[in-house]
């Protein structure tokens, strides 16, 4: 068994192992970094360029540049060997509303069918009134 105080300075030592590990996966990341001789943060903005740059000191990043590409052209018949203009019915998106019909389609025919039962009973109770009335 080690000591008390074996134990406190090797928690101390894994302390300060992980404060350091901390500080070098931030830097790494870029979120902060130390000048060494003040120990101020600066911040390091990637995302921009600063109008002031004299002021703060940052890294600049290169601007992202989009690739080109260039239109593919297809043809529809020669490659289906089809009418073009039913290529072109058949591509045609659903209605908007399609994923909604479909999940309310189950409760829309319970309802339906509710609502022919209710329908039923009410001419057959009007037939019944009929036949009371003409007796």
């Amino acid at each position: 068994m080690e000591s008390a105080d074996e134990r406190k300075a090797r928690l101390r030592a894994m302390r300060e192992a992980a404060l350091a590990a901390e500080d070098a996966s931030a830097d790494a990341h870029g979120f902060l970094c130390s000048t060494g001789a003040n120990d101020d943060p600066v911040l390091k903005f990637r995302n921009y360029a600063l109008a002031a740059e004299e002021r703060i000191q940052h890294e600049k990043v290169e601007v992202a540049r989009v690739p080109e590409f260039e239109a593919v052209k297809v043809d529809a018949a020669a490659a289906l060997g089809e009418d073009p203009e039913e290529v072109l019915i058949n591509v045609a998106p659903k209605k908007a509303n399609w994923d909604l019909r479909r999940d309310i389609a189950d409760k829309l025919a319970r309802l339906e069918r509710r609502t022919q039962a209710a329908m039923i009973k009410l001419m057959q109770q009007e037939s019944l009134r009929r036949e009371a009335e003409a007796e």
